[in-house]
């Protein structure tokens, strides 16, 4: 048998594992894992999903807090690779190419360890399901199923509790490489004083992190992305700008990648587009909202969201910088980034007046927090809530073709507007 395993643990066999044992009829013994292939990322949709793909149909939880077990219904073998993360406590399962067919609503369920579970695409040619856990535990064991007769191939981990001592020393002994690894920007490439100011369209979340749900299933990643792809049609339609997106699909792209990614273009906009999500009880909050980069939150909705949105690194199973880690620390005390800062302003002050005149603002003031996204010292950068997905009118609106499009006019006003100014001060 061939196990990937982040972490064993032994524990005395209880009569509960037995029954959960039951639920795969067959030995461990004849479990083997076939080899992934190594193909480029696809669409998750179920329209574009190929023959050779593997298809997860399904997923479940069983057990206790004694012992959690993770099931998924795959259409055939795949390869995997297990492991855990910590601060918050996590499971990372792995694998290749995986088109994710899952029943609707599905990962919402709390039983025994696990509280969470999702699933998506994480970057080209690797899907990824994430568990969140209630505690410190071990992974006492992960298996691929073959599929035997009339039941599908499945995927099964195993989960027991466990002390905040072990956990530390398993997670960090069975860390993979690539978790390890600290990305930082690369430096920002040298621009041509003639060229075309270049702009960054940032759609967030994507991938295993779906960003914020409506009450009625709609997903953010899906309707910011959506709307970056029209406001990206109307400024290269102006012919005067050159414009990027840090994804075209529905993939994952961590935090420091995304501003590695308008430092790498040489940026001289950054926009990151989000709809945000309130509570049911002010769920009457709707509009566009406009943020800006800041040591200290301007209120405390804007600390709640840049809370909410630094920790989408963590939904998708990335392993959270320490302090020490992170590429750029109390960044407004250097003067090169209150200068940017500056620019951030000015440009986002473009954006409300446009947006005041034209469309609903949930708040004409600028915001402003620690969004880590928004911390490049040398690129303008400006988070854009299109609206509120708890809200039934925004929600409408964010999945409408006609107000994308009114929406894509406002903001390319905006954008021009910026740099009318900025060129005619000096060159940007």
């Amino acid at each position: 048998m061939r196990v990937f395993s982040a972490m064993s643990g032994s524990l005395p066999s209880l009569s509960i594992a037995l029954a959960l044992v039951a639920l795969s009829p067959w030995p461990e013994s004849s479990l083997v894992f076939a080899k992934a292939k190594d193909t480029s990322a696809k669409d998750t949709s179920a329209e574009d999903t190929s023959a050779e793909d593997t298809i997860a149909k399904d997923a479940r939880l069983a057990g206790d807090r004694e012992r959690t077990r993770f099931i998924a219904d795959l259409s055939k073998k795949v390869d995997v690779q297990v492991f855990a993360l910590g601060n918050p406590y996590r499971v990372i399962v792995d694998a290749a190419d995986v088109s994710f067919q899952m029943p609707s609503g599905i990962g919402k369920e709390k039983r025994g360890l696990v509280t969470a579970f999702r699933y998506g695409l994480f970057a080209p040619g690797k899907s990824r399901i994430v568990l969140d856990m209630s505690g410190p535990f071990l992974i006492d064991r992960s298996f691929v199923l073959e599929p035997r007769d009339d039941q599908p191939a499945r995927l099964v981990v195993d989960l027991v509790p466990t002390d905040e001592k072990t956990f530390l020393a398993k997670a960090q002994e069975n860390k993979p490489r690539a978790v390890e690894k600290v990305s930082v920007p690369p430096p920002p490439r040298v621009r041509l004083q003639t060229s075309k100011p270049i702009v960054v369209l940032d759609p967030g979340h994507g991938g295993v992190d779906p960003g914020a749900n409506s009450p009625n299933g709609v997903r953010e990643k899906q309707v910011v992305l959506q709307f970056a792809k029209r406001l990206k049609e109307k400024l290269l339609a102006t012919g005067r700008y050159e414009v990027f997106m840090t994804r075209e699909d529905d993939t994952f792209l961590p935090l420091r990648e995304r501003v590695a990614f308008a430092q790498e273009k040489a940026a001289g906009l950054f926009l990151s587009i989000h709809a945000d999500y309130f509570p049911a009880e002010i769920d009457d909050a709707r509009g566009a909202t406009v943020y800006t980069l800041s040591e200290k939150a301007s209120d405390a909705e804007a600390r709640a969201l840049a809370t909410k949105e630094n920790f989408s690194d963590a939904i998708a199973g990335v392993e959270l910088p320490k302090d020490s880690d992170e590429v750029v620390t109390n960044i407004l005390i250097d003067l090169a980034q209150r200068e940017t800062n500056n620019r951030s302003v000015v440009f986002a002050r473009s954006i409300v007046g446009e947006l005041a005149a034209k469309s609903t603002l949930h708040t004409k003031q600028l915001r402003s927090a620690g969004f880590r996204v928004l911390k490049a010292p040398d690129v303008p950068s400006v988070l854009l809530e299109l609206g509120f997905l708890s809200n039934a009118e925004d929600e409408k609106q964010l999945t409408s073709d006609a107000w994308r499009d009114r929406m894509a006019v406002s903001v390319t006003a905006a954008i021009d507007g910026y740099f009318a100014e900025r060129i005619a001060r000096a060159p940007f």
